[in-house]
């Protein structure tokens, strides 16, 4: 750009044109760069597994696609200018795809940022596995207060209970990456028949040990905080942000960037054509 104006200065003639056929050839270049620095950031955002790294993606995203809005405007300003009609129609055809390719991408970071499945699965192998072993402690405490007669009982009792308890850990994984509703509800329709299956079992272990034990108590907290981080994780993983996140980066943005970045390469083409013709 600085020889391009120290050359306008000497020179007259051509030469103005010339300085904006530059200008223009600048600002098309600097929008493909900028596209592509922000779809690259989208995808990274998309893939994050943290939720700073995936607002700062987001951000890098947001920003450089600010940058080629600035500079779209400024492009067609000098197009028109110009009296480019053959570049102002790759101009147009450019916006008409980079504005459905910003409503794909506000979906995709708005989601991105929300990471519930990420959380869903940090809720899983943290609270709830520390909640589901809470409740495992419970009951082998429970079943030690069990007089000798029924201790057999309360041991398939306590078997069945723990067993339920893991069955829904088994699930939770699963529902996380799911993405069919049908299927997600197909899943929290067994992790509920095992939660039955646990509450049916402590109904009757309450019959087996002494009135007032503490240890009876102490099981159905358990379950109970099992439950919570359990309803926590379901409820997240059914906002289901990240997997619908990468479907739309996967399925929706390639063939419209795949556009913008083809119009934009048009376009470079297209002015350094004309740079050639105005340097003649």
């Amino acid at each position: 750009m600085f020889v391009s104006l120290v050359f306008a200065a000497g020179c007259h003639g051509s030469t103005p044109a010339l300085v904006e056929v530059d200008r223009a050839r600048h600002l098309a270049d600097e929008m493909r760069v900028q596209f592509n620095k922000a779809s690259d950031a989208a995808d990274r955002a998309v893939m994050a597994d943290t939720d700073e790294a995936s607002v700062g993606f987001a951000n890098d995203a947001r920003s450089a696609t600010g940058v080629v809005k600035q500079d779209a405007a400024l492009l067609e300003q000098t197009l028109h200018d110009l009296g480019y009609e053959n570049e102002s129609a790759l101009m147009s055809a450019f916006d008409g795809q980079f504005a459905q390719y910003q409503v794909v991408l506000h979906e995709i970071l708005e989601l991105a940022v929300e990471n519930t499945n990420l959380k869903a699965q940090r809720l899983s192998f943290g609270p709830g596995r520390e909640a589901a072993d809470g409740f495992r402690k419970a009951l082998v405490s429970l079943g030690s207060s069990v007089g000798a007669k029924d201790a057999c009982r309360a041991e398939h009792l306590i078997a069945d209970a723990s067993l339920a308890v893991r069955e829904i850990q088994v699930l939770q994984a699963p529902h996380i990456a799911e993405a069919n509703d049908a299927a997600m509800t197909q899943m929290e329709k067994e992790m509920n028949d095992r939660r039955t299956i646990v509450s049916d079992a402590l109904e009757a272990l309450a019959k087996l040990v002494p009135a007032n034990m503490p240890a009876l108590d102490n099981a159905r907290t358990a379950f109970d905080q099992f439950v919570k981080v359990s309803d926590d994780i379901v409820k997240l993983s059914r906002q289901n942000t990240n997997v619908r996140s990468f479907e739309l980066a996967l399925r929706s943005v390639p063939t419209v960037t795949a556009t913008c970045d083809d119009d934009l390469r048009k376009l470079q083409e297209a002015l350094d054509g004309e740079s050639a013709k105005a340097t003649r």
